[in-house]
């Protein structure tokens, strides 16, 4: 397994220190994290990652405009949500969208699949 470095956009804190902590229980790094999308919209354009984990839903906000940068740079994007997976951004239809809550060995396989289709 490939360890990736990975963006993290979350907007509850929990949720965000849980993921972050299974992350790196995989063996994987959080070098970046936001729970807003004007810190994602940064942090898409300027941090250096490999895999990025965005909540769909950011405070009320769709995360699409964080995902549409980091897609122009190529790199992978795994969904999360804790509604339905019907409120995915338009252009990412056809993505895996990890349902929350969820485990680990759920996250690890989402971020492996992301990881190989990337690769």
């Amino acid at each position: 397994m490939t360890s990736a470095s990975i963006l993290l956009v979350e907007d509850e804190t929990l949720i965000l220190m849980m993921t972050a902590e299974m992350v790196e229980e995989l063996g994987h790094r959080v070098v970046a994290q936001a729970s807003k999308v004007s810190e994602g919209l940064i942090l898409a354009k300027t941090a250096e990652f490999n895999l990025a984990i965005l909540d769909i839903n950011i405070g009320g906000y769709s995360v699409a405009p964080v995902a549409e940068i980091i897609e122009g740079r190529g790199v992978p994007i795994l969904f999360c949500t804790g509604y339905s997976t019907t409120g995915i951004p338009a252009p990412f239809h056809d993505r895996r969208v990890l349902r929350k809550p969820f485990q680990l060995l759920d996250l690890q396989q989402a971020i492996d699949a992301a990881l190989r289709l990337a690769g």
